[in-house]
């Protein structure tokens, strides 16, 4: 990731890749990822998952966007949801971030 300062930063390009983790509405175990980008006014992420196509509003925060995609997953009956940053920038983290994880409401 670059040292400048967020105003100066690419827009629209990806900045971040989370894995996500979780079971679908048909008890189904899945994993995608989601890509967070720099956009105008803060990130937006998306997901896909089968024909499924999200998107998250613009968040001050890339949390903000993938917390907004897992609160739309959820209300589609997804459940045990968790996130890991694996990419930041080109850089693969190797798996060693923490997992985030979203209790089930």
């Amino acid at each position: 990731m670059t040292s400048l300062p967020l105003s100066f930063q690419v827009r629209n390009a990806v900045i971040e890749k989370h894995q996500l983790e979780g079971t679908d509405p048909s008890a189904r175990y899945f994993n995608r990822m989601i890509p967070i980008k720099r956009v105008e006014k803060g990130y937006s992420g998306t997901v896909m998952y089968e024909a499924l196509n999200l998107n998250s509003q613009v968040h001050r925060t890339a949390q903000g966007a993938i917390t907004d995609l897992v609160d739309q997953l959820r209300e589609l009956g997804f459940t045990t949801m968790r996130t890991r940053l694996n990419f930041k920038g080109q850089k693969y983290l190797a798996e060693k971030e923490t997992w985030v994880n979203y209790p089930d409401a």
